[in-house]
């Protein structure tokens, strides 16, 4: 992957994947019309110079009117069913989902085409990609449920969360902005965990157990989800982007 390295983020080195290579399921006669004919009006323009000067208030200001209030980043939304449910319990908010497997696109596609929502912008591709590009200070929510836990410890370096990943997205953040982290591997909860209570910028809203062992009442059960594969029940923790 090559790439322009970010100007207030420098890259030095290549930026290692987080998600692991997999074979998508060959897409649908209208599926695949959807990804060539739909997408291309839903994606999320970050081509060109790397400057961070992406507005999500200009990704929906033409449908949305003066009504749309916040922007929600959601990064790798999987089959989409999280992302499409947000979407249509807050009409009046914009939401970025990013995904890097096509069959995701083309799945969240189709709920979009069959509930008719028009506040889901897309971005087929690596989310820090899109992260690096957003002006500060302009998304109001974050979502990351059940990224790649790399479970090998010689792949660990390819978890998601790390300490300058977590740099980056306290950098779009408005302050105050509420961020969900949720995973069913106690190993990567342990991970998250740690690196979230090390980062001056996020504070942990928890004040018992049962507020991250207890599904969030707005939550959408993904079917990754819904698989049980992991090696505990899922675990929600619920930051608040606190910056110093």
């Amino acid at each position: 992957m090559n790439e322009t390295p970010h100007p207030a983020h420098p890259k030095t080195h290549k930026r290692l994947a987080t998600f692991a290579a997999r074979g998508s399921r060959k897409l649908t006669a209208r599926q695949a019309e959807l990804v060539e004919h739909r997408l291309p009006a839903l994606a999320v323009p970050i081509a060109g110079d790397a400057v961070p000067s992406l507005d999500p208030g200009t990704l929906f200001s033409a449908d949305a009117g003066p009504t749309r209030r916040e922007a929600w980043l959601e990064i790798g939304f999987g089959g989409g069913e999280h992302l499409a449910g947000q979407a249509a319990r807050n009409p009046d908010v914009g939401l970025i989902g990013c995904e890097p497997f096509i069959d995701g696109i083309a799945k969240v596609l189709t709920m979009i085409e069959a509930q008719g929502l028009a506040n889901i912008r897309l971005h087929p591709g690596d989310a820090r990609d899109v992260i690096d590009r957003l002006v500060p200070a302009s998304i109001d929510r974050a979502f990351i449920l059940f990224p790649d836990p790399w479970p090998k410890t010689r792949h660990h370096k390819r978890r998601l969360i790390q300490m300058g990943f977590l740099d980056d997205l306290s950098r779009v953040l408005r302050p105050g902005a509420p961020i969900r982290f949720a995973t069913d591997v106690a190993d990567y909860a342990n991970w998250a965990m740690e690196r979230f209570h090390a980062h001056p910028a996020f504070a942990w809203t928890a004040r018992t157990a049962a507020d991250w062992k207890t599904v969030p009442a707005d939550h959408f059960e993904t079917r990754y989800q819904a698989k049980a594969l992991g090696d505990i029940a899922p675990v929600y923790f619920d930051f608040v982007h606190a910056p110093v």
